[in-house]
């Protein structure tokens, strides 16, 4: 599969800087990451396989549990592309909080890119 987007799960661990979960959730999201790399799904039967904990909440769309369940991880897959499109990650709290049917990437302020500075010069 193909994970589309590395940089969100990095973004998000910066967010825990300082706080005591940081090294464990980076280690479970890297984890995460390798094993989803490597594998090669073909339905949600496929996934519940690998990660029997996982939800599936819809067409294409999971939930994982990160770190023994303390955080979330909702995701959307497109089997026949082979692609896995990182939507939401966040605490269980924070993940009891949306509607994991609609929330999309860039509803958390982490998952928002910044934009490019204007050059008045070039206007």
């Amino acid at each position: 599969m193909r994970v589309i987007a590395r940089s969100t799960l990095a973004r998000f661990v910066e967010t825990l800087t300082g706080h005591p979960d940081r090294s464990s959730v980076k280690a479970a999201l890297d984890a995460w990451y390798h094993e989803v790399e490597r594998a090669a799904w073909s339905d949600p039967a496929d996934v519940k396989r690998a990660y029997a904990n996982a939800s599936i909440v819809g067409a294409g769309r999971v939930v994982f549990n990160i770190k023994g369940n303390s955080y979330r991880l909702v995701a959307a897959i497109d089997y026949r592309r082979q692609v896995i499109f990182v939507k939401w990650i966040g605490t269980h709290a924070d993940y009891d909080r949306i509607d994991v049917r609609t929330v999309q990437y860039g509803d958390q302020t982490y998952q928002k890119r910044p934009r490019a500075r204007r050059d008045p010069a070039r206007d």
